[in-house]
C-alpha cells in the first residue's frame, strides 16, 4: 500500500460575495478532487486544538500524526531545522520576516522610523527573491549581529534570529500576516506586565526592527526594488519563537517511511523532526510560480521507495494573505490540475493499492487575510474503492455531510493505515 497526503495550504475559505456568496472551493474548477469525494470518504478535521493560534505550524503538525499538546515548542525553531541552523540548550529561535512598512500616504520616509504612524503595508515585501532577501539579511546579521544575536537568511521573506539564553522568550509577537494594512502600533514586541526583564527584552526586539529599516531603507537591493516599481524591504519583523522541538520519528509510531516534498522551511522542518526524507525540488517557490510539475514528479519517483509522501502546496494560504480570491481561485485550479491529477493517475495506474488524502491546514479567508481554526475538509480516497460516501464535490458543506464526521486532525495518519 502506497500513502499519498496532499496538502493545500490555506485553501479553505469562507463565502465569498464576488463568486455570488461561495467560497474558493466551491467555485474552483477541481474536478480531480471531485473525483475523489465521489469516490471516496470525507469529512471535517479539527486541526487546530484548543488554546493554540491557527498557524501553519500547530495545523500542518497536526495533519503528520503529531499531536501539538505533546510536541509542539513554536514555529522558529522547525523552520531552523530545515535551514540547517542548530539550536543548543536554551538558543530561541525567532521567525524574521523582510516586510515593507510605511505611513498612510505610502513608503515611510525620514532618517529614522517611528513606528507611532507606521503601517505594514507588504508582510513579504512583495515575495521578495531569495537571492535578494539574502543580501538584506546578511547586511542585517552585519550591523545587529552579536555573541548573543545572529540572523541567517531563508527563503524569500522568511529568515531566522536566533537569541541565546532564551532572550525574550516570555514576550508576545505577531504574526505579520495577521496585521497586513494596519497600524504598527499595538502589534508591536510586548513584555510581560509587571516583569522588568521581559519588558526590557520586548523593548530591545523593538528597537532592532526600528534599526533594521536605518540598514535596509537605501540598500542597493531596496534602491533597484523601487526603481523597477516593486515594494522594498525595509524592515525586519520577529514572530514565532520557540526553543528546539524533540519529535517520535515518523517510522517509529507508524512503521512507514515517508517523504516530505514543499516549498517552505516550516514543512521541511517539520519533516526533519518526523526522521522522514526531506526532498528539494528546483524551482518550488511557494507561490503561484511554483515548479508544481517537479513536485509532482519527485513525488512518484519518492514512492518508488517509500510508504507515504507528503505533497504541501503554499500557493493558496499566500493568495489569501493578500486578499486576493482570483489569485486564490487560480492556486487551487492549479494545485488541482497540477498536483492531484498526476498523483491520481499514478494511484489508479500503479501495481500497488494507494490511498490519497487531500486537505487544506487550516482556512486562510481572503476577507480577513489570516488564519482561523475552523475545521476544515478532508477527502480520503482508496483506489481498491472499499467505501465511498458518494458526495459529488468536495468543498466546506459538502464534507459536513460526510462519514467521517468531524475528527481531530492528529489521527488521520491512524485511519489512512487501517485496513
Amino acid at each position: 500500500m502506497k500513502y499519498i497526503v496532499i496538502i493545500g495550504d490555506g485553501m479553505a475559505d469562507l463565502p465569498i460575495p464576488e463568486l455570488n456568496g461561495k467560497t474558493i472551493l466551491q467555485s474552483a474548477k477541481k474536478p480531480n478532487m471531485d473525483y475523489l469525494v465521489k469516490n471516496g470518504r470525507t469529512g471535517l478535521a479539527v486541526t487546530v486544538p484548543k488554546g493554540y493560534a491557527p498557524g501553519s505550524d500547530v495545523a500542518n503538525m497536526s495533519i503528520f500524526g503529531y499531536d501539538p499538546a505533546k510536541y509542539y515548542t513554536g514555529r522558529s525553531p522547525l523552520e531552523a531545522l530545515s535551514m540547517g541552523v542548530g539550536l543548543y540548550g536554551d538558543d530561541l529561535a525567532f521567525r524574521t520576516n523582510l516586510i515593507t512598512i510605511g505611513n498612510a500616504g505610502g513608503m515611510a520616509g525620514g532618517d529614522r522610523l517611528s513606528f507611532k504612524d507606521a503601517y505594514i503595508i507588504d508582510y513579504s515585501a512583495g515575495h521578495i527573491s531569495s537571492e535578494e532577501a539574502g543580501q538584506l539579511i546578511r547586511a542585517v546579521d552585519e550591523k545587529l549581529g552579536t555573541s548573543r544575536f545572529r540572523f541567517y537568511p531563508g527563503i524569500s521573506y522568511r529568515h531566522l534570529l536566533v537569541a541565546q539564553e532564551n532572550f525574550g522568550k516570555n514576550c508576545s509577537f505577531t504574526p505579520p500576516h495577521d496585521v497586513t494594512g494596519q497600524k504598527v502600533a499595538g502589534h508591536l514586541p510586548k513584555g510581560v506586565l509587571g516583569d522588568a526583564e521581559s519588558e526590557k527584552a520586548a523593548a530591545i526586539y523593538m528597537d532592532m526592527m526600528a534599526a533594521s529599516y536605518d540598514i535596509l531603507k537605501n540598500h542597493p537591493v531596496n534602491q533597484k526594488r523601487v526603481a523597477e516599481g516593486k515594494l522594498p524591504a525595509n524592515c525586519i519583523w520577529f514572530w514565532g519563537q520557540g526553543n528546539a522541538p524533540r519529535f517520535e520519528s515518523f517510522q517509529k509510531l507508524h512503521n512507514k517511511t515517508g517523504a516530505v516534498i514543499s516549498a517552505v522551511d516550516l514543512l521541511k522542518g517539520i519533516g526533519i523532526c518526523a526522521g522522514l526524507d526531506v526532498i528539494n525540488v528546483v524551482g518550488a517557490t511557494g507561490f503561484l510560480d511554483t515548479n508544481y510539475k517537479g513536485k509532482a514528479d519527485a513525488a512518484i519517483e519518492a514512492l518508488k521507495s517509500k510508504d507515504f509522501v507528503f505533497v504541501h502546496i503554499e500557493a493558496p494560504d499566500e493568495c489569501g494573505h493578500l486578499g486576493d480570491y482570483k489569485k486564490k481561485l487560480q492556486a487551487v485550479e492549479d494545485l488541482d490540475a497540477k498536483i492531484v491529477a498526476p498523483l491520481l493517475e499514478y494511484a489508479k495506474s500503479s501495481d500497488e493499492p494507494c490511498r490519497i488524502l487531500v486537505m487544506p491546514d487550516h482556512p486562510t479567508p481572503v476577507a480577513l487575510k489570516t488564519h482561523t481554526s475552523d475545521p476544515i475538509p478532508f477527502v480520503l480516497y482508496d483506489t481498491r474503492e472499499n467505501e465511498i460516501d458518494g458526495i459529488e464535490v468536495y468543498d466546506e458543506d459538502s464534507a459536513k455531510g460526510g462519514s467521517f464526521k468531524t475528527v481531530f486532525a492528529p489521527d488521520l495518519i491512524s485511519i489512512m493505515l487501517e485496513k
